[in-house]
This record gives structure tokens, sequence and C-alpha cells, in this order.
């Protein structure tokens, strides 16, 4: 008896596609009443997300800035510090003449970062809880350490660690995520409120519903006086003071760009775009002394972000599921650090792709040290060794 015999009789196409595919009954069954259930969710749930205006749509879909050397590698070559001891570091300012780098970590903690060649010999130390969470940082001229904390507002926490509330309001609205600062050589304090509707747990609707809830302010610390200099900004971030103190730049992490603000001249009051079309989302920024200023970004500009920028209702899906599902859209790829000069051009891109969620970039000589929000650990890089490079 031949083998197929043994087998038997084959199914018939019909009976094989029987066993592949369900009935049409059975697809209704299912799918109808999760389709009902998600409109009806999608109906009922009170999230609101607007249109971006249409002049900022276009802005946005312009071509990404081309940047004229890259090193798209970069965590081949990097080095990690205070693995386990920084928790999700944000932000890091460098005291020069300690040779210490203070950051602000998830857990509450301002911590000091003694580097040393070897990254594991470096040195942590806990050196203040705020009892929030410490974003962005700066030393004073006087010793302290200026912080902006996403819970507290802007605190000056002295040398001897003694914590004070600078300000955590303006024109009677209180702060909800204060963010990024940096101080003017006249002592003026320049920061920003990313939002004033949205705290940091809840930071992704901010973006989602598309609405400006930021603001950049100024806070002087001789009159005690808070100023709001600049308002209806879309996620207000990193903030630097331009080395002649004409103006100082802040970010619009949502809308890939770096605004300036000017404080001296003739323009004193009024804002332009410093940089623009940038590829990626800016979080902090820094100059680093020698005629360029670092932009952490967190994130590449993907097309998938680029269509929910477009179609609020994809927006409204995402928050759905971010709330309901908690799941989360995945965009976070290709962050790192752009650096551009005095004038806003661009001069090189260190990033990778499986780098995101960069969040502070500070340079020190050879040495790139990157900030993220979900790492135990500062990323630091030489980029001696490791140089940008023109790519075709």
């Amino acid at each position: 008896m031949s083998e197929s015999s043994n087998l038997g009789p084959a199914p018939s196409t019909r009976n094989r596609k029987a066993i592949l595919w369900p009935s049409t009954s059975l697809v209704v069954a299912l799918v109808v009443p999760v389709a009902l259930a998600v409109f009806i969710m999608y109906q009922l749930d009170p999230f609101d997300p607007a249109p971006y205006p249409a002049h900022e749509l276009v802005n946005l879909e312009k071509p990404v800035l081309v940047v004229p050397k890259r090193n798209p590698h970069v965590l081949k070559g990097a080095e990690k510090i205070g693995v386990g001891e920084l928790v999700e570091p944000e932000d890091m300012a460098y005291d020069l003449k300690s040779g210490v780098i203070y950051t602000g970590c998830g857990d509450g903690w301002v911590k000091r970062v003694t580097v040393n060649e070897s990254a594991d010999d470096s040195v942590v130390e806990n050196w203040i809880n705020t009892g929030g969470r410490p974003l962005g940082l700066v030393l004073g001229h006087h010793g302290e350490i200026i912080v902006a904390d996403a819970d507290k507002g802007l605190l000056n926490v002295t040398a001897n660690r003694e914590i004070q509330l600078l300000t955590d309001e303006a024109d009677g609205v209180k702060f909800k995520l204060t963010d990024g600062v940096d101080i003017a050589d006249n002592g003026i304090l320049y920061f920003t409120d990313a939002s004033y509707k949205y705290n940091l747990l809840e930071v992704s609707r901010d973006s989602l519903e598309a609405r400006p809830y930021g603001r950049f302010m100024s806070y002087n610390p001789s009159t005690k006086e808070t100023k709001v200099l600049v308002r209806d900004l879309y996620f207000a971030n990193g903030v630097a003071v331009s080395p002649d103190q004409n103006f100082v730049v802040f970010c619009e992490t949502p809308m890939r760009r770096c605004k300036k603000y000017y404080i001296k001249g003739e323009r004193k009051g009024s804002v332009d775009i410093f940089v623009d079309n940038l590829p990626g989302m800016p979080d902090n920024i820094r100059y680093d002394g020698e005629g360029q200023y670092w932009i952490a970004l967190t994130t590449e500009a993907t097309f998938a972000w680029k269509l929910a920028q477009r179609y609020p209702f994809i927006r409204k899906i995402v928050a759905i599921m971010e709330k309901y599902l908690k799941r989360q859209l995945r965009v976070q790829q290709n962050g790192g650090a752009l650096a551009v000069d005095l004038e806003g051009k661009p001069t090189s891109w260190y990033h990778d792709h499986h780098l995101s969620l960069v969040t502070g970039v500070i340079r020190i000589g050879d040495w790139l040290y990157f900030g993220t929000f979900k790492k135990p650990y500062i990323i630091r890089l030489n980029i001696e060794r490791n140089p940008a490079v023109a790519i075709e």
C-alpha cells in the first residue's frame, strides 16, 4: 500500500478553509462588540485634543535640519558613569572649580558626581534631596545651586544645603512642571514652566492635547519678582543665556525648535526663532563656553509622531490607550545631542538608534555627558576618539 493511502483521503479545499478561517458569524461576534466598546470609550472619554494651528503644522512638515557632521553610533564608544547610583539623571551642571557634576535624579536627590579618567572610579555623593523631582540645574554666583523642581518650583540650595523656595507661581497661576533654568551675569534667573496644567506624571498628555500651557519666565532675587516673559508655549523646556547676555534661548519640545528672547538692546522683549526643524525633540540646552550650544534631543521626529500631530483623533486614541490599557505610542529612538553655533546653525549631531529620552547634555573638554530620563547612569563619550564626521 502506498504512503499516501495510509494517510487516508486528503481533506477537500473547502474543509481546509474551514480549519484555517473562523466563520463569518464568529468574526462578527468577536469584532463587533470590541469595536463598539472602543467607539463608546472614544465618545465618552473627556480628553479633547486640539488641532495644531495650520501655520505650526506647515513649519513642522518642512524638511528636517541638515547637519553637516554626525556620529550615529554613540553607544559603541560610550561609557557609563555611576551605574545604579543615579536614578534617571535629568540635567547636569558642572562646577569647574571643584571638578564636580551636579545632577537631579528621579528619587528626589541632587547628586554630586566626581568623574575620574576611568568611568568605574567615578564617585557619586548624595548632596540634597528636594522632596520633589529636580529637573534643570544651574550654578549660582555664590556657591548655591538653583534647581527647577518639577513638583516644588524654583529652588535655591545654598552651599550649606539649605533649601529655599524662590517662586512657585506667576500671575496667580501655580507652576505645574518647573523645568529648565539658567542664570544671567546680573543674577536674574530665567526659567520655564513646561505646563501649568499637567504635572510630570501626566507629561505625555500635554503634547497629546496640543494646547500651549507653557511659560517662559524670569525671577529677580533682589526684588523677588516673578515675571511671565512669554506665554502660550508648547511644552517650554531647556533654557540658556547667551554668552553676550543679549538674549536667552528656550526650547519648545513638541515643536522641535528653540526660540530666543532678547533681554537687552533695541529688540528687548521680542522673540525670534533661534533654530527650528530640529531632527528630534529638544529638552535641555547648554552653552559650552567654546562657541557652541548643546541641545539634548530626547527622540527623533518619527513618522508616527508627525502623523499624530496632524490628526487629533490619533492623539485621542493614544491618550485612551495610555489611560486604560497602560500602553504608549513607541516613538522613542535616535536620541542624542545636537551642537549649534552662536547663530543657531548646526555643526554636529551625536545620536544612536538605541538611545532615547536624552534630557541633558554638557561638554567638558573632550567629553560629552548625556543625562537620560530612564537610565540609572550618566552616559559619556570621548568626542576626540569618537568624532562626528561628514556623512553623505
